[in-house]
């Protein structure tokens, strides 16, 4: 962008200098003894409307639009620069400067005193015919001049014009060091904004600045945010696209493609430029262009059927009636695009159409309007060829301009024929206001007043400057410290009118005198949109936005606007489309499957009414509930030989304490609280004590008697009953003082699973937070099981009658084999199922406990009952 830029200005150096060496050899000083003449040698631009007046106001409009190449070789005598192509359109550009001019003239209150006259040239849409024509105003075209008007001051003291950026730039750059002043009603790039580079620039049509802006925010509301780019390479192209960009940044949108579309309009650049259109995934197109260029590019678009596309328009096309023909109209159907604010300029229509060539014979481009009007030949015409008259039907001038179509007689888009009209008027209040100027309080050195018999540039630039009127349409005038006029457009959407015609609907506006919140409005229920959409917006975008419970990761040397849609991690939600990151729920909560919300998250602990619960209090209950028919039976067998010689007073107690175990399985289910926690290991460790001791009494005794009955023993006293209640409360005491110190110390509370904090369950438990105490407490029963398994062990011997300790071993292997299998298990269950895990330990041990002991003995007292007798009990 910036080595075209540079480009331009080199050229348009070439080309100041080239005009100016034009402007000095178009005079030569002959030498006389009387008097000096300087004469006109050439004349540079072939035509030029003038008409007389007191002040000139001269005026440049590119009526044609092909310009003659320009010739560089200064070999000879410039030639008579002939253009071609004429364009209706912008010859109405002139004829309202005209109109204008004419109604100021006849106005009572402005100007009463004074004639405004004209000097028009066609511009041809080139730089170097521009500069040409404006230094031809400035110089002055007649043949000879002497005297003082050699060196007077310029002809025209200010100009209308140029439409085009690029040549306003040019002719700013060459008049601006004259200080003649330029007001331009179509030069919108935002570079003319720039006081120290055009310090004489004016413009009655809005910077290209506001147009950028807006368009952007039309991209972000619509929710385009795959677009592609085609602009002109000229300065209003160039700069347009710049500032679009410029704007863009830091917003959800993106580019797909930026083309430049060639001055030289080459067929095999153009076409390329439509397919890479064609073949994007961007179903928005921007074209920031002039009316010629966007022609070459739509036209080979429809030629290639591209219509799905909604295309968005610069104000320099959208409203071209050249462009929107009936051909072209199904494929550009929903053009939507930002246009200058039109306005009805009462007379201006009756006005237009009361040319006939008859009566113009002193007007240039009259007879070549009539012929490209009615595609057709006048006699005697000169400016055209034989041949192209010789292919054209011939007509007489007296054809109706209402009867046909065209674009030079429609009055209903006014909006660069409006900016022409204020631009006029704007020179006009100028110069009301030199006017009034009263002598001593002028603005200038010593109040002196400007001079209105020959007015200088300078201080009508002055008076410009501060110009602030009313149109007689109503509408305020005036520049700010730029030279820029306030902002306003009209949102235009093309629609299929009568007879297949374009209808340029107004569905929205903008103006910049209206607060920033309501200066861009636009009406959905009006627009027809482009691309095959008709009544709903089109979608244009690199990536379907991401939906709630996902977020946006980009792809990988792409624009932003592409990415993929990564599902959210656990825990962490994405609540609205299109976010770039997840958030991560609080401690307590939990992502649903959706990632769209974070929930509570479910407390897991094991609980009597699920399944795994249920179970586990059957076999709790059941087992105690068997325990305590063990122990009625043997109340009521008390007497019998068989629960005496077992020591009856010990298998009570080992019964209570089995039942004891059996229900304290119970308080390890449900929700864990503070006393349940403190309740559950303390019920757990002194019931299976209780009960280990009982064995371990039982055992001794039964290996004490043993060796009782050899000669000369008498053990036996040692281990009578109250020795036996005395081991049992000592054996038991021990574990108190160890529930009692770890319950005071550091007891067990309920807690939140380290293991289920990244999860949707959050597991409850009794924590033991002192391994030294749960260990102590495990440990000291599991001692007392080793040390009784020993005992029976080493008794497993005795007389099958008399001896239990066979009996007691297989509890105590299946007890110690129980809570050996229990440390992995434990450690390896997840959640709730540790809990069981440890449940299943104490009812399976009590239950070993109970059968391997109990079940023999009541299988002899209920169903043999034959062998309860001291005698089957004493034999060997």
């Amino acid at each position: 962008m910036r080595t075209q830029t540079c480009r331009t200005q080199v050229m348009g150096i070439r080309i100041s200098f080239w005009l100016l060496l034009v402007l000095c050899g178009q005079a030569w000083v002959g030498a006389e003894e009387e008097k000096a003449v300087c004469r006109l040698q050439w004349r540079t631009v072939s035509n030029s409307l003038y008409r007389e007046g007191d002040v000139i106001i001269g005026g440049l409009f590119p009526l044609h639009v092909v310009a003659p190449e320009l010739d560089l070789t200064f070999k000879g005598k410039v030639t008579t620069a002939v253009c071609q192509r004429f364009i209706l359109w912008h010859y109405q550009w002139m004829q309202t400067m005209l109109f204008a001019i004419e109604e100021i003239n006849q106005s009572p209150s402005l100007l009463p005193n004074l004639t405004l006259g004209y000097l028009a040239f066609d511009s041809c849409l080139a730089e170097h015919t521009t500069v040409g024509a404006a230094l031809a105003m400035v110089a002055g075209q007649e043949d000879a001049v002497s005297g003082s008007s050699c060196t007077g001051g310029p002809q025209v003291p200010v100009i209308i014009g140029d439409p085009r950026s690029s040549a306003s730039i040019a002719v700013a750059r060459t008049l601006g060091i004259f200080d003649i002043p330029l007001v331009s009603y179509f030069a919108s790039c935002a570079c003319l904004s720039d006081r120290q580079k055009y310090p004489t620039f004016f413009r009655t049509v809005s910077s290209d600045a506001f147009q950028a802006k807006e368009l952007a925010r039309l991209l972000q509301l619509l929710g385009w945010v795959w677009i592609g780019v085609a602009f002109g390479d000229d300065d209003y192209g160039r700069y347009g696209v710049q500032l679009l960009l410029k704007e863009l940044q830091g917003s959800d949108v993106c580019v797909a493609f930026s083309q430049v579309i060639p001055k030289a309009h080459s067929p095999r650049r153009i076409r390329h430029i439509v397919e890479t259109i064609r073949l994007s995934t961007a179903k928005v197109v921007v074209v920031f262009a002039i009316a010629q260029d966007a022609q070459a590019l739509l036209e080979e678009a429809v030629r290639q059927n591209v219509s799905d596309r909604q295309w968005i328009g610069s104000e320099g096309w959208v409203t071209s009636s050249d462009i929107s023909t009936p051909q072209n109209l199904p494929s550009l159907v929903g053009t939507l695009g930002f246009a200058l604010r039109k306005a009805q300029i009462p007379g201006l229509g009756p006005f237009l159409i009361r040319i006939r060539p008859a009566g113009s014979k002193t007007e240039p481009f009259v007879r070549e309007f009539w012929e490209t009007l009615f595609e057709c030949s006048l006699e005697g015409n000169s400016s055209s060829s034989s041949s192209s008259r010789a292919e054209r039907p011939l007509c007489t001038g007296a054809e109706d301009i209402q009867e046909k179509a065209n674009a030079y007689s429609d009055v209903t888009q006014l909006g660069v024929s409006y900016n022409v009209y204020k631009a006029v008027y704007a020179v006009a209040h100028a110069i009301q206001d030199m006017l009034a100027c009263q002598p001593g309080q002028g603005p200038f050195e010593n109040g002196k007043c400007p001079s209105i018999n020959n007015i200088i540039p300078k201080q009508l630039l002055h008076y410009l400057e501060r110009v602030n009127f009313t149109t007689p349409l109503g509408d305020i005038v005036n520049f700010d410290m730029n030279g820029d006029p306030p902002a306003s457009y009209d949102l235009i959407n093309w629609h299929i009118g009568d007879k297949g015609m374009a209808e340029f609907v107004k569905v929205g506006q903008y103006d910049s005198n209206i607060g920033p919140d309501q200066r861009l409005q636009l009406d959905l229920n009006k627009v027809v949109w482009g691309g095959g959409w008709t009544d709903k917006v089109p979608v244009s975008v690199c990536s379907i936005p991401c939906a709630p419970g996902t977020w946006k990761a980009l792809q990988k040397g792409k624009p932003v606007c592409c990415f993929d849609c990564i599902p959210c991690p656990d825990g962490e939600i994405s609540n609205k489309t299109g976010a770039t990151e997840c958030t991560r729920c609080p401690e307590q909560f939990w992502s649903n499957n959706l990632r769209t919300q974070c929930i509570l998250k479910r407390e897991e602990f094991l609980s009597f009414y699920e399944p795994l619960g249920i179970i586990l209090t059957v076999l709790s209950i059941s087992g105690a509930m068997l325990t305590t028919v063990v122990l009625v039976t043997f109340i009521l067998h008390r007497d019998t030989p068989l629960v005496r010689a077992n020591n009856s007073e010990l298998s009570f107690l080992l019964l209570l304490s089995l039942i004891l175990c059996f229900l304290c399985a119970m308080s390890f289910m449900g929700r864990p609280l503070a006393w349940s926690c403190m309740l559950r290991h303390t019920l757990f460790g002194i019931s299976f004590v209780v009960c280990i001791s009982c064995i371990l009494s039982k055992t001794v005794v039964v290996l004490v008697a043993f060796r009782a009955t050899l000669p000369g023993s008498n053990v036996m006293r040692y281990f009578g009953p109250l020795q036996q209640r005395l081991g049992i409360c000592l054996c038991t005491l021990v574990q108190v003082l160890v529930c009692v110190l770890w319950l005071t110390l550091d007891p067990p509370l309920p807690s939140q699973n380290s293991a289920t904090v990244r999860s949707a369950t959050v597991v409850l438990e009794c924590a033991a937070r002192s391994l030294a105490g749960f260990a102590a407490l495990l440990g000291y029963i599991g001692l007392l099981a080793t040390v009784c398994f020993l005992l029976a062990f080493f008794a497993r011997r005795l007389p099958d009658n008399f001896n239990e300790a066979k009996f007691i071993t297989f509890s105590m292997l299946i007890f110690c084999a129980v809570w050996i299998a229990f440390v992995p298990a434990y450690v390896s269950s997840p959640g709730k199922y540790t809990v069981a895990v440890e449940i299943f330990a104490i009812l399976a041990s009590s239950y070993g406990l109970l059968l391997c002991i109990f079940a023999p003995k009541c299988y002899i007292i209920l169903f043999q009952s034959q062998k309860n007798t001291k005698k089957n009990m004493m034999a060997k």
